[in-house]
């Protein structure tokens, strides 16, 4: 008879040591997937932001393309756009890009550019002087504003990525008030 009991005690053993496995790999998911996210270039989620200072020497032997998606996710009532959609720049080469956005909606809204590169290593060697995304946007209603981004691609960048994408993705951050220096002064004139 003990032996269906040894039998029950090593399945529990066995099922113990798997459940506590599942549960420490579960922790490590978020670490491993930014890990597999570096090495295959997936979702480049990379930001560069630097200052006049780090500019290069330009590298005129080549160009690069690079193309502006933007996208409103789940907003409803905007529009959201590059003025060009696209760019052929020189590594090196200081770039400002214009990109509008309206609100159509009757309130205003708080919202956050978040940006991808595509393919994410060239992530890596783009670098942003100037980027409504890098801050949120106090956006009043019914009203066009225009934001830049002033951007130059390393010269390091690897010859074979001749195109590069940057998208940006509008979401709107609720229950945050943020109130900008221009407020604070005219709110105390007041």
């Amino acid at each position: 008879m003990t032996e269906p009991n040894t039998s029950n005690a090593v399945l529990v053993k066995k099922l113990v040591l798997a459940v506590v496995c599942m549960f420490g790999f579960g922790f490590a998911l978020v670490p491993l997937y930014d890990v597999f996210c570096d090495l295959t270039g997936i979702n480049g989620r990379q930001i560069n932001r630097v200052d006049a200072s780090q500019t290069q020497l330009i590298d005129k032997s080549r160009l690069v393309k690079v193309e502006f998606a933007t996208f409103t996710g789940q907003l409803s009532g905007w529009r959201f756009e590059a003025v060009e959609p696209f760019v052929s720049v020189n590594p090196g080469q200081m770039k400002a890009v214009k990109f509008r956005l309206v609100n159509l909606n009757k309130d205003t809204a708080n919202i956050q550019a978040i940006p991808s590169v595509s393919p994410g290593t060239a992530g890596l060697y783009l670098n942003k002087l100037e980027c409504f995304c890098f801050e949120q946007q106090l956006i009043n209603p019914s009203s066009e504003t225009e934001f830049v981004m002033q951007f130059f691609i390393d010269t390091a960048l690897p010859k074979n990525i001749k195109v590069m994408t940057l998208a940006y993705t509008l979401f709107e951050v609720e229950n945050q008030a943020v109130v900008y220096p221009a407020q604070e002064q005219n709110n105390d004139r007041s």
